[in-house]
């Protein structure tokens, strides 16, 4: 198995930062999944326990300007580990002026996630730190366990707002109620209100995208008898809100 990604404009490495960072807030473990055209970061939980199931793509093309991997095998072309992504943070938040991150799956010992950071500096000479994030390989047997969930069928689908606006919208309606409401319709408007007695407050986001999605890149079944412009709703608890 090999795996090796470098990553070049800075924008790629705080948004990937970021996504690592969310989900660090969620999970204390998870399972990075390692394909030729995407990183996955999983985690499946018995639902039936009171478990959570948190499925992230992260297209590598949009991240990495250089990016090789073999898998296990050429019919299994998958690379599965099991990581703390809070040590993944960790090592990412020295990145954050760096002029290249390079992420590679090395052997020291024992499996690792190598980070290393490439750092500014005022003279000619390199400065590159280097952090070994223990990883544990997932057997093949277990690959099931960590396949994309089923998602039930919804009215609308529509690409959020940018992630820094839509986190200070949402920390200054968190003041205000302890409950937040989102709607979206099929126009590519998209709202989050909150109301009270004493007070009624909505932003308003116009112009996004309406993607066709679902599982396997198979189109979605939307609600065929839904207004273009009527908005789907769902009510949210304050608490549930994660700050980006």
């Amino acid at each position: 198995m090999r795996f090796r990604g470098k990553l070049v404009d800075i924008t790629c490495i705080q948004h990937f930062t970021r996504v690592v960072t969310t989900i660090s807030k969620l999970i204390k473990t998870c399972v990075l999944r390692i394909t030729p055209t995407a990183l996955y970061l999983i985690l499946s939980e018995k639902v039936v326990n009171g478990g959570v199931q948190i499925w992230c793509e992260l297209p590598q093309g949009h991240f990495f300007d250089e990016y090789a991997m073999e898998g296990v095998s050429a019919e299994e072309n998958e690379i599965y580990l099991e990581l703390a992504p809070e040590n993944l943070v960790k090592a990412l938040k020295t990145a954050q002026t760096a002029k290249w991150v390079k992420v590679k799956l090395t052997k020291k010992h024992a499996p690792c996630i190598t980070i290393e950071v490439d750092l500014p500096t005022l003279g000619a000479h390199s400065r590159v730190v280097v952090h070994d994030i223990p990883v544990s390989v997932v057997p093949r047997r277990l690959w099931t366990e960590y396949q994309e969930p089923e998602v039930p069928n919804f009215d609308v689908s529509i690409v959020m707002p940018q992630i820094k606006v839509l986190k200070n919208v949402i920390e200054k309606m968190k003041n205000l109620s302890n409950t937040l409401l989102l709607s979206a319709n099929h126009q590519g408007e998209f709202k989050v209100s909150v109301e009270t007695d004493m007070v009624s407050v909505s932003t308003h986001f116009q112009d996004l995208l309406n993607p066709a999605s679902g599982n396997g890149g198979a189109p979605q079944q939307l609600n065929p008898s839904m207004d273009p412009e009527e908005f789907a709703e769902i009510l949210l608890t304050t608490k549930w809100c994660i700050s980006i």
